[in-house]
């Protein structure tokens, strides 16, 4: 059942902060399942760019530790590993000096396809994007692929807009999300626009809510500088959560090709209601006999930065009128697990009486763990007296529906680079789109300061803070439970 692999033409890819976590953890060992795939071509060459000095045979040492340390499953025998490091080089960069780009110039190969991975701070987007014209290695067959987070507010979006304008087309400007590489969340697309059983449903009239929820387990742990100037609402809303929210609300494009689908997704983003403050709950983790809360991980015992929120989101148009959108994210939660929940209307009428109890359908679609889709429908209960309801799902867990090709479902990073090296920016976001996001974000953050707003403390291993709660109770409606 998984799709034929289709190889790439010949690249040139440059990882910059090549050395970095990133790197390491992701892209690296996601470039070796796909060369292992086959979808790599004999000419590949890839080259890590970073400020640490080292030779060719050094990286390729450090990617092979990578690879035997962050991948998925065991190196496959029979020289696979050494055919890939071979492909594999390294220059010694100085991204905002002149060190090392004339070597990296004389690397880049001729009159192919060429992608640059800025796998490094957005402070070195600029520096990164000039030298790549001044050194002559940009063309029009040059890609950059930019990592969040893109901006930290609405003004600094549009001032790394304008410096990466100056030197590269927005057709070449791949600002990656990697929510949008995993197979469920392109799933959503297909049950939405592929099958007649849905689309007709899936709108006000028939859904009653829609709940997303990201919840992780871990605390900000060693990211807890970087965590305090952002939080959950620019950490995980206003990006992963947002485009899991265009996506299920989006119209269907005219066609499937990138500029069709993000035009669409724009459309949405655009029509979000400011969030009331009653709408809105932010918390902190508590600290255990064990671990640390979360001020104590940050270093701040004043901090004012939420590790957990949940909104009620309105979308101002025709479709969804009047239906609530529920998003929620947080750390220190009791699973980790990402979910879409589709919770449509009651029967308008039930012809079984009321101790049959209130069933209704839910479309469950989980991007982690078990990628998969469950449909919850309504049955009767086996067995005699009388009619007894009860809610059963129509499971399709990718590993059970694939068996053993499970395994070889590419993941989120290793789709989305082949995609850059194909040219295809359909699950990437546009640069009006980032700073349409910025601007329905930030006067909910300028809201919190100026209402000198204190996150609600919550248990570590919880679904949160209590309020959370209350923010469905008040509408007749109940969170779905955390769980792995």
């Amino acid at each position: 059942m998984v799709s034929r692999v289709i190889p790439v033409d010949p690249f040139d890819l440059v990882i910059f902060g090549g050395t970095g976590d990133l790197a390491r953890r992701k892209i690296l060992p996601g470039l070796f399942r796909r060369f292992c795939a086959g979808q790599m071509p004999e000419e590949a060459q890839i080259i890590g760019a970073a400020r640490s000095e080292m030779d060719d045979d050094g990286y390729r040492q450090l990617v092979r530790d990578a690879i035997e340390e962050f991948g998925d499953k065991p190196v496959p025998e029979g020289g696979a590993l050494d055919a890939f490091l071979a492909r594999l080089g390294y220059v010694q960069v100085d991204a905002t000096g002149t060190d090392g780009w004339e070597e990296l110039s004389r690397r880049i190969t001729e009159d192919r396809v060429r992608a640059f991975y800025f796998s490094v701070g957005p402070s070195l987007f600029g520096d990164l994007a000039e030298r790549l014209h001044q050194y002559g290695m940009a063309s029009g067959q040059s890609r950059i692929v930019v990592e969040k987070p893109f901006g930290h507010d609405l003004g600094t979006a549009k001032a790394l807009n304008a410096v990466l304008a100056q030197h590269f087309d927005e057709t070449q400007i791949y600002r990656i999300d990697h929510y949008l590489g995993k197979e469920t969340v392109q799933n959503l697309m297909a049950v939405r626009f592929g099958n007649v059983l849905f689309e007709p449903l899936w709108n006000a009239l028939y859904v009653d809510h829609i709940q997303v929820t990201v919840a992780e387990t871990v605390g900000v742990g060693g990211r807890g500088g970087y965590y305090d100037k952002s939080g959950a609402m620019r950490d995980m809303v206003q990006n992963h959560l947002m485009q899991l929210l265009c996506l299920i609300a989006m119209e269907p494009p005219a066609k499937f090709e990138p500029d069709s689908v993000r035009d669409e997704k724009l459309k949405v983003i655009r029509a979000l209601e400011p969030v009331e403050p009653h709408h809105i709950v932010r918390g902190q983790y508590d600290a255990t006999e064990k671990e640390p809360g979360y001020r104590e991980d940050v270093e701040d015992p004043k901090s004012r930065t939420e590790s957990f929120l949940a909104m009620k989101v309105h979308i101002s148009n025709w479709r969804w009128a009047g239906t609530p959108f529920y998003l929620r994210t947080g750390k220190r939660l009791r699973a980790r697990t990402s979910e879409i929940a589709v919770v449509f209307k009651d029967a308008p009428h039930s012809i079984f009486g009321a101790e049959a109890g209130r069933h209704r359908n839910v479309l469950i679609i989980r991007l982690q763990p078990n990628e998969g889709m469950t449909l919850d429908v309504t049955i009767k209960e086996p067995g005699p007296g009388g009619m007894r309801l009860v809610d059963v799902p129509l499971d399709m867990t990718f590993a059970d529906a694939l068996g053993p090709d499970a395994d070889e479902v590419p993941d989120a990073y290793e789709r989305l680079i082949m995609d850059v090296i194909r040219g295809n920016q359909t699950l990437f976001m546009r640069g009006d789109e980032v700073e349409a996001a910025w601007a329905w974000t930030d006067p909910i953050i300028a809201g919190w300061a100026a209402r000198n707003d204190v996150p609600k403390t919550y248990d570590a291993g919880s679904a949160g803070p209590e309020d959370s709660l209350m923010l469905m109770h008040r509408d007749g409606r109940k969170w779905r439970e955390i769980k792995a």
